[in-house]
């Protein structure tokens, strides 16, 4: 939402106006939404081609978010299978 992003700018010591935050969330969504996603807002802060870009989604684990999530309940485990 738009106050989030504006309180995480200025965190990042960068303040913008709230024209600027809406200028900047429709460039990002073209338009459609008034909210961006995690990806989206780390895209637009580091740039599309940007090796930062990669590190920092291969380490939050959101590299791949098209990724089939394991359903059902978890296999049982002993004592002896923990490391």
């Amino acid at each position: 939402d738009l106050m989030s992003l504006k309180r995480m700018m200025e965190k990042l010591g960068v303040p913008k106006t709230h024209l600027e935050m809406k200028k900047m969330i429709s460039e990002v969504t073209g338009g459609v939404s008034d909210t961006i996603s995690y990806r989206d807002f780390v895209n637009m802060m580091l740039g599309k081609r940007s090796a930062v870009l990669k590190l920092v989604m291969m380490f939050e684990g959101k590299a791949n978010e098209s990724s089939p999530k394991p359903v059902g309940p978890p296999p049982e485990r002993d004592i002896a299978s923990l490391p």
